[in-house]
């Protein structure tokens, strides 16, 4: 596997509406994110994965996108995301777009003009199907509730929408759609972007009449198709969200040799907190002895032909220290602990903004108070069906989307110094106490523990490159393992719990490479007691 600049880096992802408020609207904007630049450059990444800023009716917060080749209005102009890239690149931070191409708003040109007859130019840009007995075509579901079919009535016919009814699904048997989407991502290439997150790009091949949505027929074909037309040969950093994928088919899209993409994100370890078979809102409880054996597996099992990416957050997933973590008693020990464990694994490692402070989940007690579409959606979906209001809103608390958008926290004044008008969604009233601000005066707070941990992985070849064992013979709850390359060897240790556990040091401990409690290498010998979520990684 030959070298690439993503291999030692690591991501930051911007929910761009949450992040800074720079002209008092209440919503995040491009020059937030600008102003804000010298502290991501401070905690050191190399990257912002930055969500949609495209022109969009916000029916999912910008992943329905109108036009995309202008920027939302709320967020700044094509200027300011022109500075953005200039000024991330005096820093050597580089801007990953998102690129959300399994599907357009309605209020794109291509579906306002396709909406007009059947025989409209752009009507195949889209999937149509005519009524089976004066019914949907098929049982397929929406992922945001209900089925993914959507009635026109002035043509008759239903179009396909595996989201919302407001973004209907792009049509890529259509040789046409394939090109547009190809001369705008080389639009975006030309204004010096780093590379693309590709939203649930595992969905593109989808053949609906066989109700196959995942992992279609022709989904590498299209992938190499879009390598060779855009982005090959240009060294930036690809990454496609592929919630259905195995460590095989993760090979399939990363293997070099495939020119496909750099790197996927599978989502095997966060699916281990919800019932088998059911959905994500059924919670069960996290399994530790499987969350051990799922990460070790994607740690194994590419090998050299795929690379991994690292993540506990993202826009779409509640706050790890909320999820798994003890985000009161024990939330800077749970915080740091669940960075050690992630950070010094192989794959490139993605913060989520407000990760490395610390943030938390925002509880709510009524549907009132929640933003997020699929969150709406599910809640009166499962009204319907009987659930309590209890039950719903427990599992709101537990998984809804909202929980990793509310606005970050930067000092202590105002809605957390976010805006300076009334936030587009609720600040989380902990701003007092978890800020920016505060992290930054603290020399033992999470922040310094993600620096000192980017730090690590760029020093150290080791981190990149070594290889992975899981120590087996340890208490359910302490997750071990070794990283090796040539005569080097590091160890790391993780108590995923608040309660002590016994850990039996393989060999002693030369040096202290990163810990979450005050630790010396001469304590760490024989058998040692793990306190409350502590971890630390070690040179042996």
């Amino acid at each position: 596997m030959k070298k690439k600049w993503w291999q030692n880096s690591v991501v930051y992802q911007i929910y761009p509406r949450s992040f800074q408020d720079t002209n008092g609207d209440g919503i995040g904007d491009l020059q937030g994110i600008i102003r804000r630049l010298d502290y991501l450059e401070n905690l050191g990444i190399d990257a912002i994965w930055l969500s949609p800023v495209y022109q969009s009716p916000n029916d999912d917060n910008g992943y329905d996108i109108s036009n995309y080749e202008e920027i939302m209005s709320e967020f700044g102009t094509m200027t300011d995301m022109e500075e953005l890239i200039a000024e991330g690149r005096k820093r050597n931070i580089r801007i990953i777009m998102d690129l959300v191409v399994n599907h357009t708003s309605d209020e794109h040109a291509w579906f306002v003009e396709a909406r007009k007859s059947p025989e409209n130019p752009y009507r195949d840009y889209y999937i149509w199907r005519d009524p089976v007995a004066g019914q949907v075509p098929n049982e397929l579901r929406s992922t945001f509730s209900g089925s993914a079919w959507e009635f026109d009535e002035a043509s008759g016919q239903y179009f396909l929408h595996l989201f919302s009814k407001k973004q209907p699904d792009l049509n890529w048997e259509n040789e046409k759609v394939r090109q547009e989407v190809y001369d705008m991502m080389n639009f975006w290439i030309e204004k010096g972007v780093g590379g693309f997150r590709m939203d649930v790009i595992d969905l593109i091949g989808k053949l609906p009449d066989q109700e196959i949505t995942g992992n279609g027929p022709r989904l590498h074909e299209y992938l190499q198709e879009m390598n060779t037309e855009t982005f090959g040969g240009k060294d930036l950093l690809t990454v496609g969200e592929t919630w259905g994928a195995t460590p095989e088919i993760a090979k399939r899209y990363s293997d070099p040799k495939r020119n496909e993409l750099s790197m996927v994100f599978q989502f095997e370890h966060v699916g281990l907190d919800q019932q088998v078979g059911k959905e994500k809102w059924d919670l069960a409880p996290l399994d530790l002895t499987k969350l051990k054996e799922v990460l070790s597996k994607w740690q194994t099992s590419l090998g050299n032909e795929g690379w991994n990416s690292l993540f506990w957050n993202n826009h779409d997933l509640p706050r790890i220290v909320s999820r798994w973590g003890n985000d009161q008693q024990y939330r800077v020990e749970s915080a740091k602990m669940f960075a050690i464990l992630l950070h010094m694994m192989k794959g490139t490692p993605y913060i989520y903004q407000g990760e490395e402070i610390g943030m938390t989940n925002y509880p709510i007690s009524d549907i009132s108070e929640a933003e997020d579409i699929e969150t709406i959606n599910m809640y009166h979906e499962r009204i319907e069906k009987g659930y309590t209001k209890e039950e719903i809103i427990r599992s709101i608390n537990t998984k809804g989307r909202d929980n990793a958008r509310t606005p970050m926290q930067w000092d202590d004044s105002l809605n957390g110094g976010f805006t300076t008008g009334t936030p587009w969604l609720h600040v989380n009233p902990n701003y007092q106490v978890i800020n920016v601000e505060q992290a930054l005066t603290d020399s033992s707070s999470i922040f310094y523990t993600y620096q000192k941990l980017i730090e690590l992985r760029k020093q150290n070849e080791i981190v990149v490159w070594g290889a992975y064992r899981l120590l087996e013979d340890t208490p359910e709850k302490v997750f071990a393992y070794t990283r090796e390359l040539g005569a080097e060897k590091w160890l790391v240790v993780t108590n995923i719990s608040e309660e002590l556990n016994e850990f039996r040091m393989p060999t002693p401990a030369k040096e202290v490479l990163v810990a979450n409690y005050e630790l010396t290498s001469e304590s760490l010998t024989g058998e040692i007691n793990l306190r409350p979520y502590e971890a630390f990684a070690v040179r042996l």
